[in-house]
C-alpha cells in the first residue's frame, strides 16, 4: 500500500492560485489539477461525503449540513456522529482489500463514531453553568491530551464565528503532523477551512481575501515539506467555490406572512416551532430543505416559493432525482437560489423579537446556517473591548450571554451551495503528475473515492469501480 494524505482546503478554486500562493502555484504545475463538478447541495458535509463515499446524497443521506428530524421534529444542524452516514466509506472499503490498513481523520465532518484508527474533531465542553470551553474529541481518547501537551488547546474560537483565523488551520496542520509521525496512517484526511470563511465574510475579490490564500498557502507549504520526504501520495481537493453573494431571501418571513409558520412566544421572544408549521424551510446557503406537513399542499408551495424573487429553481421529489437528492431526510421541496442570492433563516419580523440565541454565535439552535455569525454588531463600540469583558465574565463562571453577532443579512459577502459556477471558480483536485492522467479534465467529485483508492492500492486494484464517477 501507498501512504496517501488527501488536504481539504474548503473554498480553494483554480482562480485563486497565482503568485500570492507560490506552493499551491508549484504543486499545480509540477503535478495534475482536474476541476471537480460537487452534487448538490455543493455544501462541506454532503459534498465531503460524496467525495468519501464515492455516492450522491441519494445514497449517503447527507442531504446539508442540517436537516428536520421528522420523527423529533426538531430542525438539527452540525451533528458529528458518522452513522448519520448511510453508504461505505473509503476507509471502510480500504480496509475490506487489506486489514492492515489504517486511516486518520483529521476534523473531516461527522469524525465521531467513524471506523477510523485516530480521529481528531471539534468538541466544546459545555458546563451547566452555560460556559462554552474551547476542546477536541479524539479517537482513541489518550490523542486529545498528548495533542493539547503540545500545542494548546484547540482553538474552537478561531474555527468558526468572527474569530475565525489561520490560527485554526495551523492548529488542525500540526496536529497532522504530529499523528502522522506518532502513528504512520496508510489513509490520513485533513481539513483546512480557514479561506472558506474569508472568502464568505470578504467576497471571492476581496483584497482580504487573497490575503486568506496567502495564509493558508503557508499552511499547505509546510504540510508539502513534511509529507512529500515521507514518501506519501499527497492530494489536494476543495468542496466548493465561493461565489459574490448580492442579498439574502428571507424564505421564513414569506412563509409567515402566507400564514404557513408557527411561532412560539418565550418571554416577549419568537421561537419557531417546525413540528407545528404547516411549512417551513430549513436554509443553508444557496440551498434550501421546505418541509411540508399535508402531502396535498406540496404543489401549492411550489408554485408560491418558485415565484419568490431569488429562487431560480423549487424541486419536488420527483425533480430531485435528476439532482441525486431525492432522500427521506430532504424536504418535500428543494429550493435553489438564483446567482448571488442566499436563503437566511430569519422568520421573526421584529428584531426585537428575535431569539435570544439569534445575536450569538450558536450553530445547534439556529433552525438553519447563519453566515452573519462571522460578524461583531458594527453598532457595537469598542467591540474587542465588550468581547474580552463578556469572555472573561464566562471564565470567572458567570453566566453572560455573548449577544455580539447582529442582524444584518447584508454583511455577508461571499456564498455557495449552487453546482453551476464556472470551472475555474468552482472546486479542484491536485495531485503528482500521472494520478490523473486517464481521466478527463472535469470530474464529478464523486470519483475522488477512486482516486483515493488507486492511490494506496494501484490502479485496477482497489476493490471499487475503476470507471466510477468518469
Amino acid at each position: 500500500m501507498n501512504p496517501t494524505v488527501l488536504i481539504n482546503i474548503v473554498g480553494l478554486t483554480p482562480s485563486l492560485i497565482g503568485a500570492w500562493s507560490p506552493h499551491l502555484a508549484a504543486f499545480r504545475d509540477a503535478g495534475e489539477l482536474r476541476t471537480l463538478e460537487p452534487t448538490l447541495p455543493a455544501v462541506t458535509t454532503s459534498v465531503q461525503y460524496s467525495m468519501l463515499t464515492g455516492g450522491v446524497p441519494r445514497e449517503h443521506g447527507i442531504v446539508g449540513n442540517g436537516w428536520y428530524n421528522r420523527e423529533m421534529a426538531e430542525i438539527q444542524f452540525w451533528k458529528q456522529s458518522n452513522h448519520l452516514v448511510h453508504r461505505e466509506k473509503v476507509w471502510e472499503t480500504a480496509r475490506q482489500r487489506d486489514g492492515s490498513f489504517t486511516c486518520a481523520n483529521m476534523f473531516w465532518w461527522y469524525n465521531m463514531y467513524a471506523a477510523v484508527d485516530y480521529a481528531v474533531t471539534p468538541r466544546p465542553i459545555y458546563k451547566a453553568d452555560g460556559r462554552k470551553i474551547p476542546d477536541c474529541y479524539t479517537a482513541p481518547a489518550d490523542l486529545r491530551p498528548m495533542l493539547q501537551s503540545e500545542l494548546g488547546r484547540f482553538p474552537l474560537f478561531n474555527f468558526w464565528g468572527p474569530m475565525s483565523s489561520i490560527r485554526s488551520s495551523r492548529w488542525i496542520a500540526e496536529a497532522s503532523m504530529i499523528v502522522h509521525q506518532k502513528h504512520d496512517p496508510t489513509l490520513m484526511l485533513i481539513y483546512l477551512p480557514h479561506l472558506d470563511y474569508a472568502l464568505q465574510k470578504f467576497g471571492p475579490e476581496d483584497a482580504r481575501s487573497r490575503d486568506a490564500v496567502t495564509e493558508i498557502d503557508g499552511v499547505a507549504g509546510d504540510l508539502i515539506r513534511f509529507f512529500e520526504p515521507r514518501g506519501t501520495r499527497l492530494l489536494f481537493v476543495s468542496e466548493y467555490g465561493i461565489e459574490t453573494a448580492t442579498s439574502a431571501v428571507h424564505l421564513n418571513r414569506i412563509l409567515r406572512d402566507e400564514g404557513s409558520i408557527a411561532i412560539r412566544e418565550e418571554e416577549g421572544l419568537e421561537l419557531l416551532d417546525a413540528g407545528a408549521s404547516r411549512a417551513f424551510a430549513v436554509a443553508d446557503h444557496q440551498i434550501a430543505h421546505v418541509y411540508v406537513k399535508r402531502t396535498e399542499e406540496i404543489e401549492r408551495y411550489r408554485n408560491l416559493l418558485g415565484a419568490v424573487s431569488g429562487v431560480a429553481h423549487a424541486l419536488d421529489r420527483g425533480a430531485q432525482r435528476a439532482f441525486g437528492i431525492d432522500h427521506d431526510r430532504a424536504g418535500d421541496l428543494v429550493l435553489i437560489a438564483e446567482p448571488g442570492r442566499w436563503f437566511s433563516y430569519y422568520y421573526w419580523q421584529d428584531d426585537a423579537r428575535a431569539p435570544d440565541f439569534a445575536r450569538c454565535v450558536d450553530i445547534h439552535r439556529k433552525p438553519g446556517y447563519d453566515p452573519v455569525e462571522l460578524f461583531i454588531d458594527p453598532a457595537i463600540r469598542a467591540p474587542k473591548l465588550k468581547l474580552a469583558i463578556k469572555l472573561a465574565r464566562k471564565k470567572l463562571g458567570f453566566r453572560t450571554l455573548m449577544d455580539v453577532i447582529p442582524l444584518d443579512d447584508t454583511l455577508v459577502m461571499g456564498t455557495h451551495g449552487r453546482t453551476d459556477l464556472p470551472p475555474d471558480r468552482g472546486p479542484l483536485m491536485m495531485t503528482p503528475s500521472g494520478t490523473l492522467r486517464d481521466r478527463p479534465e472535469r470530474l464529478p467529485c464523486t470519483a475522488v473515492r477512486d482516486v483515493i483508492l488507486e492511490c494506496v492500492f494501484g490502479k485496477g486494484r482497489h476493490g471499487g469501480g475503476v470507471m466510477e464517477g468518469k
